[in-house]
């Protein structure tokens, strides 16, 4: 049998599909100086309407915390969020919005419901699609792990 043109391979669709819906955010995120990850976290945080502890945080976006340290770093160098440890568990760190990232929430509200906008998608196709790509991402990810 013939391999399939690599145009037509799933995975080459999901990879284009996801640059393009994420390049889509960059210049509704550039004013803010908010990088596509940074929002995520930033969202991640504003949803919680508390501390939330680094592990819980890379739990919900899927980052390790190879990727999300330095996410975090930077967003504390700008003064969106602190860091601080438990006093009763050194281990643990909770990562607190401070006011400057409340303002921010402010100022990118608008950003998803505007890019959600130009899905050429209905309510149901996008739900539907949603809920196929939650299971190929749990398939794969449970034959990573």
């Amino acid at each position: 049998m013939a391999e399939p043109l690599l145009e037509d391979w799933l995975c080459l669709a999901l990879y284009r599909a996801s640059r393009a819906v994420i390049r889509s955010y960059g210049p509704l995120l550039s004013d803010a100086g908010l990088t596509y990850p940074q929002y995520l976290v930033m969202t991640a945080l504003w949803q919680e309407d508390g501390p939330l502890g680094v592990s819980e945080l890379g739990r919900r976006l899927g980052l390790d915390s190879g990727t999300l340290t330095p996410l975090l770093r930077r967003l504390e160098e700008q003064g969106r969020v602190e860091r601080r440890r438990i006093d009763t568990d050194e281990r643990r760190v909770m990562v607190h919005v401070t006011p400057a990232g409340q303002d921010l929430r402010r100022q990118v509200g608008h950003v998803a419901p505007s890019v959600a906008r130009r899905y050429p998608l209905s309510t149901q196709e996008a739900a539907t699609l949603h809920a196929q790509l939650c299971r190929v991402t749990r398939v794969f990810e449970a034959s990573e792990g």
